[in-house]
């Protein structure tokens, strides 16, 4: 215990930083398990897509959606959804969403479209770079 206390006494900034990445990395797992928002594989989501007719909601920017997305994909951005304007989307509330970002990281939009009603929300793991690299195709406008 005198070993941990001379070390954060000399070392008194990377003690903090340490305790900030520590707080930051139980935050975020905390907010996983306890989100409702079920994350899925790109297989996974090609199945809902496929079988039962899930609908892609795109969080990334106009110019990144444009670059390349998934095919038929509705790109909202996340100030939007948090908004309520989501108009494009109101009428799929009963089907799957799939909430797809750069990099997987939707929980908090996908939180947002369950407060909106929507009942059952996904997100893809890798988000479109994961979907990109395993060259899975992707809409280019």
């Amino acid at each position: 215990m005198n070993e941990i206390r001379h070390f954060v006494g000399n070392h008194p900034i990377l003690s903090i930083s340490w305790a900030v990445l520590l707080i930051m990395v139980i935050n975020l797992t905390l907010r996983t398990k306890l989100s409702k928002v079920k994350i899925v594989t790109n297989g996974q989501a090609i199945q809902l897509i496929n079988n039962e007719n899930a609908i892609v909601v795109d969080v990334r920017s106009n110019d990144d959606f444009k670059r390349g997305h998934i095919t038929d994909s509705y790109n909202i951005l996340p100030i939007d959804i948090q908004n309520g304007s989501i108009k494009a989307i109101e009428k799929f509330k009963d089907n799957p969403i799939i909430v797809v970002t750069d990099i997987g990281a939707a929980l908090r939009s996908g939180d947002k479209l369950i407060k909106a009603g929507f009942s059952h929300v996904y997100t893809l793991t890798d988000g479109i770079t994961g979907w990109n690299s395993e060259n899975l195709p992707l809409v280019r406008k």
